[in-house]
């Protein structure tokens, strides 16, 4: 009997997907556990798999083709097998009132001519890329890099461009095969998802009806006469552009990206000055970023050293400065984030003194052995995970209507980047090892470092802990990573005396702070989670029972 397959929810925010690639055709055996497609989700594109065995009899939404979730996406069933009334009554509204529709027809056939010629407009193997959603809060993004230009043959699975999202810079690959015919948003510029950013497809092809669709959409004030002539001229001027780039040296123009010319002119510095390492000797953002002034100056100084040079490279004294710098993706999203929380999320905070020396004392005993590497932060991150398991009440999150309980424990880990702060996930928290949980962490710090941190690694924490011990901070709260109930700050290890068995010694602390949400977490909670989070990094060896 044949199966109907619907587009899955493959995110649990997810409404509709994008079929990037069949992986199977129509009559191809299927088996259980096969990949069916690769879906575009709002998160990430996904590989799709069947369970259900059999032949694949028909597909519902073809390559690149959007659907929402749970319309037909496909039917898998025995080879030869009548589908025709599964398919029909997947359409079965259009069937009702037939003489209404033929009115309906006649009344809105300017409208659907309309609608064809648009349809028809667009080129055979002519691709529009639109901004992608990369996260799930994700709103707009900056095009920070482009990897690709005007002109250029790209293949399925080269990367286009990198994107700055409101959670990290990412590299946005193609799922397509052709020529770059245009570009929509520049470097340095931002756009809302959805907006045009390429289009790919056979080198030639006249797009002008397409971009001048785009360009309509963003100046409404513009005619329909204007806008044909304004699209030739844009890319007239764009082709040049591309051209030119390619020489390293040309009539003394210096080559840069635009963003990373902004970038130059508000911190002042001199691009000619500044040594380029993209193509062809292209200045990019990273030049500017890694570039350091004071060897300039220095230089400046030695050649001219002139009143002018004074004034230009130190401030006189009593002048006011104010310089301004464009809020990343990355910051908005920190703001937005942790203003809504604090904001919305009635914090209390409890704090705790733990004595550290039997910590020390077997993280110094496992990291004996070879190969094995274990800090403390790993100690207090698998401490927090068997303590949630011994208080469910603190791994909840708040809803209008009701409280969540996860029976799962995963510890979100807040590391501080270049641009701001993102907290990887640790998943199944509970269910590792000391040297698994810090073999884990240390991989996703590196990778949010390096900006090659995927989306689903930053979701879906049940808890988080902030530590602040390494820059000496004794101690200092955090705000709720929602829809966390809770974060647990971490200070500094400090030596100090301490009175054991009515005797003054030198002993070594650290000093724990518990945000808590109270629409969640009361007070008695949080306080009887801290005394056995306690327990457990005074007495390391429990963790190992």
């Amino acid at each position: 009997m044949a199966t109907i397959v619907n587009m899955p929810r493959l995110s649990d925010t997810m409404e509709e997907g994008v079929v990037a690639k069949w992986l199977k055709s129509v009559g191809d055996k299927i088996e259980e556990g096969d990949i069916l497609a690769e879906i575009e989700t709002d998160k990430a594109t996904m590989e799709f798999e069947s369970f259900h065995e059999g032949t694949l009899l028909y597909i519902g939404v073809q390559e690149g083709e959007t659907s929402p979730v749970d319309v037909l996406l496909a039917i898998i069933g025995e080879e030869g097998e009548d589908i025709s009334a599964l398919i029909s009554g997947n359409a079965e509204a259009t069937k009702e009132a037939p003489k209404a529709e033929e009115t309906a027809n006649k009344e809105t056939a300017p409208t659907a001519e309309a609608t064809a010629s648009e349809a028809a407009s667009l080129p055979d193997g002519v691709q529009v890329i639109t901004m992608p959603r990369l996260s799930d809060t994700m709103t707009d993004g900056t095009v920070a890099t482009w990897l690709k230009k005007v002109g250029e043959t790209v293949e399925e699975g080269d990367i286009l461009a990198e994107i700055e999202t409101d959670k990290a810079t990412m590299e946005f690959e193609c799922f397509y095969e052709g020529t770059i015919l245009h570009i929509g948003v520049q470097e340095g510029e931002t756009a809302p998802v959805d907006s045009l950013l390429a289009i790919i497809g056979p080198a030639g092809t006249d797009i002008s009806a397409i971009v001048a669709g785009g360009v309509s959409l963003a100046t409404p004030a513009l005619d329909k006469a204007e806008a044909p002539a304004a699209v030739k001229e844009e890319i007239a001027v764009e082709e040049p552009k591309t051209v030119a780039t390619t020489n390293n040296s040309h009539g003394g123009r210096i080559f840069a990206s635009p963003l990373a010319k902004k970038i130059a002119s508000d911190k002042g510095y001199v691009l000619s000055e500044i040594k380029g390492s993209g193509e062809n000797g292209r200045i990019i953002k990273k030049d500017v970023e890694n570039y350091t002034p004071a060897a300039i100056q220095v230089a400046d100084s030695s050649t001219k050293p002139t009143a002018t040079t004074v004034v230009t490279n130190f401030a006189i004294a009593g002048e006011e400065n104010t310089r301004e710098e464009k809020n990343s993706q990355m910051r908005k999203a920190i703001a937005k984030s942790l203003g809504n929380s604090k904001f919305t999320a009635p914090h209390f905070y409890l704090n705790i003194e733990v004595d550290m020396s039997n910590a020390m004392a077997s993280r110094k005993t496992i990291n004996a052995i070879p190969d094995t590497k274990v800090s403390f932060n790993d100690m207090v991150v698998k401490a927090c995970a068997m303590a949630l398991q011994k208080h469910p009440q603190v791994n909840t999150s708040w809803t209008d209507n009701n409280t969540l309980f996860h029976s799962h424990i995963h510890v979100g880990v807040a590391v501080a980047v270049e641009e701001g702060l993102v907290v990887p996930v640790v998943k199944h928290t509970n269910q590792m090892s000391l040297t698994q949980i810090g073999a884990a962490v240390r991989d996703l710090a590196g990778k949010a470092r390096q900006k090659k941190i995927k989306v689903d690694e930053m979701q879906g924490s049940t808890f988080t802990v902030s530590n602040l011990g390494m820059f000496g901070i004794q101690s200092f709260t955090s705000i709720i990573n929602q829809p966390n109930s809770a974060i647990l700050s971490v200070g500094a290890i400090v030596e100090k005396p301490v009175v054991k068995n009515g005797q003054i010694v030198v002993g070594n602390t650290m000093m724990l702070t518990l945000a808590c949400d109270h629409r969640t977490v009361d007070g008695a909670v949080g306080a009887q989670f801290l005394q056995t989070l306690k327990t457990f990094i005074e007495n390391p060896v429990t963790m190992l029972a």
